[in-house]
């Protein structure tokens, strides 16, 4: 397992860094925001984000590297406020953590996240089967390649199994800030490519059906 470790203060990114090697973990080292969007976002199974980075907030920061993949994550602040850790579980946090803290406390919560992970294996619907962990696919047994929106998008549908989802929940989930700024079709163009990809005749969907004047389903009635 490979964790990204985002941390300004180098004495305590150090530390972490040894502390993970020793439990057996790989690790990659940034410090800053700017560093953590050239070096991370693509191997990684887990971050350690450090709220308060000297070129940016790293609520934001997490936010941005979630749109190219969805990566675990542990939040580290020195804030022991309510807001703070509210904020952190609304950006997808699977954990806060308030410094200083115990290593040994650290590393039984990173423990905890990847066991979550691994009791989240699957995410299917009839023949589709979507792996979180691993990012993949399967139709009819078959791994198939989506761009990262497509999979973003199937991944948010899976999850929400049965419900209509409307063009602003995928927008603000999928899409986050910059969902403000895409063009009005954005999501039907998006929806369109995934169904080319996942439907038997993508005319007559049988996976993703639209709900008329409301969104997008898929599974249910």
């Amino acid at each position: 397992m490979k964790i990204g470790i985002i941390e300004d203060d180098k004495l305590l990114n150090q530390a972490l860094d040894i502390a993970l090697q020793n439990a057996g973990y790989d690790t990659i080292c940034v410090h800053t925001k700017k560093e953590a969007l050239t070096l991370l976002g693509n191997g990684e199974d887990l971050l350690l984000v450090d709220i308060g980075l000297p070129d940016g907030d790293g609520l934001r920061l997490y936010q941005e590297l979630q749109k190219t993949r969805n990566i675990p994550a542990i939040f580290l602040t020195a804030k022991d406020e309510e807001r703070d850790m509210l904020a952190a579980f609304d950006m997808g946090a699977d954990d806060y953590v308030v410094k200083p803290f115990s290593m040994k406390v650290l590393l039984k919560r990173i423990e905890a996240v990847f066991k979550r992970s691994s009791e989240d294996q699957t995410l299917s619907c009839r023949e589709i089967t979507l792996y979180p962990l691993r990012k993949q696919v399967f139709l009819k047994g078959q791994e198939i390649t989506l761009t990262a929106k497509e999979y973003q998008l199937l991944e948010y549908l899976l999850r929400n199994q049965g419900q209509v989802l409307t063009k602003e929940n995928i927008l603000e989930q999928i899409w986050g800030l910059d969902g403000q700024f895409v063009v009005d079709n954005t999501v039907s163009v998006t929806i369109n490519r995934l169904r080319k990809k996942i439907e038997p005749d993508a005319k007559q969907p049988e996976y993703i059906k639209n709900v008329f004047g409301l969104g997008y389903r898929i599974g249910g009635r």
